[in-house]
């Protein structure tokens, strides 16, 4: 048999480089110095304006200058795809265009771009994952360097690092206390947000919410921006007792308080029968209440619903759970592991309680926040909790929670266009649906344009979700055996009813306030001897 034959080896020669290649580095940017901060301000934004004007309150009681941006509009967006990169999010795309056009506002307004680059900063959050997250800073410098703002400095806290973080040459000194500041800021906001997403949707006198929450939110800023700073000798121990200080302090309790006399004072009407839906999705998207998510709150509420909003603080929960799933991951692997561990889980504990504590101050109307442990069962066997990006299982754990309890009526979750992480969770939610019934979903993936189609869809399923909602209603009518216009003869006897800090009882199996309201109306008469008829003969 022949041998096989091979083919001759051929020897390319490639040509020497001239010089030495070199190793990429990340771009040296201008630092910001303890001397500056006097006379630099520290931009911010991205939130709700409660949590912004609250935010900035901490920045002042810690002595930084600090301004949040505009609310981010369709103008913001086409300034971003302008001088951004293609392909990104849009919420990097409102937020760097809304920076953008905030610094030509200026500069119109007779500031010279060297005098803008040198006295302000923008602060930001940042992390490493599987989706575009991790690269928004390098495209905010893009989109400055393009609009003729090249240095100007942004600056970054990293939502894995915890609270000890550096920043260049210590300009914001991301410590103990900066972060506490920030906690109680978002928690106090989330708690104010909600209460007036409880009250809002039942007011008698429009507007009478917004001017309550205007008052409440001033209340509690005030507070803030004057709360004394702890200082202790020897240094070594003002860590603890600030955190002492922390969970045993009065002042912003006592403000939460007279947030919430403001809110009691808004006359309510529990009985108008609307639908509940619950917000979930990307965390930007489902915040924001601009142009960003086609301001779909205000739409929903004008559309007859009531809004069950996502704290901030679940985001913060959840950021925790994770990391404690990855320190029992590791254990073994490397040490201090369940050291980090406990501190995590004492950081949690912490966290909930003041939380509570702040919900307990403005009346106790709020909800508490979700088990994170609970909610990675819900999703198990669905999506895996080790999947991070975006808001990882907790979509799918919060469509299948609200609905088996009945909590709401209909989930909307909201999302940027060509999210990937809330891609795949929509995948996984259509097989949710299928095996859940009685569940209406809808996934809005939202972008600067497409709000005409976003809110016909909204308003297709709202229309599913309100039938729900009066077929709830009329079902608790027929069993305590009573008409609408009984409940509200009653209700108009008894005014202390129309009071938003009057607690309706949860109802298991009820969702909307109307039928929560209505049981609770029937039970108190049984107690009082009231009947339908003797209602009528006092009225």
């Amino acid at each position: 048999m022949p041998s096989p034959t091979h083919s001759p080896l051929v020897r390319i020669e490639l040509p020497t480089p001239a010089a030495a290649s070199r190793h990429y580095r990340r771009p040296t940017e201008r630092g910001f110095t303890r001397e500056e901060r006097d006379r630099t301000t520290v931009l911010f934004g991205g939130l709700t304006w409660k949590h912004e004007a609250l935010v900035q309150a901490a920045f002042t009681n810690l002595g930084y200058r600090a301004e949040s941006l505009p609310d981010p509009d369709v103008a913001a967006f086409q300034a971003g795809k302008e001088y951004g990169n293609n392909g990104q999010c849009n919420p990097t795309y409102f937020t760097v265009g809304n920076l953008v056009r905030h610094l030509q506002s200026l500069e119109a307004r007779g500031m010279s771009r060297a005098e803008i680059i040198e006295t302000h900063v923008f602060l930001t959050a940042g992390a490493c994952g599987p989706c575009r997250f991790g690269m928004y800073e390098s495209e905010y410098r893009l989109a400055l360097r393009n609009s003729g703002f090249e240095g100007f400095r942004v600056l970054l806290f990293d939502l894995g690092e915890g609270m000890e973080q550096s920043v260049s040459t210590q300009g914001l000194l991301m410590n103990q206390e900066f972060f506490l500041g920030i906690l109680n800021a978002l928690n106090a906001a989330d708690v104010l947000n909600e209460m007036a997403a409880l009250t809002r949707p039942f007011e008698r006198q429009a507007g009478a919410t917004a001017n309550a929450l205007r008052g409440a939110v001033d209340l509690v800023a005030s507070a803030m921006k004057t709360q004394p700073r702890f200082r202790m000798r020897p240094a070594a121990f003002e860590d603890l007792g600030r955190l002492a200080s922390q969970l045993l302090g009065r002042r912003l309790p006592s403000a939460l308080a007279g947030a919430g006399r403001l809110f009691d004072e808004v006359p309510v009407d529990r009985l108008q029968v609307k639908p509940v839906v619950k917000v979930i999705g990307e965390f930007w998207a489902q915040t924001t209440e601009g142009d960003g998510n086609y301001r779909m709150v205000s739409f929903l509420e004008r559309e007859g619903a009531q809004v069950l909003l996502e704290p901030i603080a679940s985001l913060i929960l959840y950021m925790i759970h994770q990391a404690v799933q990855q320190c029992q991951d590791r254990r073994g692997l490397m040490p201090g592991s369940r050291m980090k561990e406990f501190r995590l889980r004492m950081g949690e504990a912490v966290f909930r309680y003041e939380y509570r504590k702040m919900l307990a101050a403005l009346g106790g109307a709020g909800r508490d926040l979700l088990d994170q442990r609970k909610l990675r069962e819900l999703a198990r066997g669905h999506y895996d909790s080790r999947a991070e990006g975006g808001e990882g299982h907790t979509e799918i754990a919060k469509n299948i929670y609200y609905a088996r309890h009945r909590l709401a009526h209909m989930v909307l979750s909201l999302k940027p266009f060509g999210c990937m992480p809330s891609t795949q969770s929509d995948a996984v939610q259509a097989a949710v649906v299928a095996q859940e019934q009685d569940m209406v979903y809808l996934a809005v993936e939202t972008s600067g344009e497409g709000e005409i189609n976003a809110h016909s869809r909204v308003q297709m399923a709202l229309s599913e979700a309100r039938a729900k909602a009066l077929r709830e209603f009329a079902g608790v009518l027929q069993q305590i055996g009573w008409s609408h216009d009984d409940l509200r003869r009653y209700a108009d006897a008894h005014p202390e009813l129309s009071r938003q800090l009057y607690r309706i009882p949860p109802a298991p199996g009820l969702a909307s306030m109307a039928a929560r309201t209505a049981i609770h109306i029937a039970e108190r008469a049984r107690r009082e001897r009231w009947t339908p008829k003797a209602v009528v003969a006092v009225a």
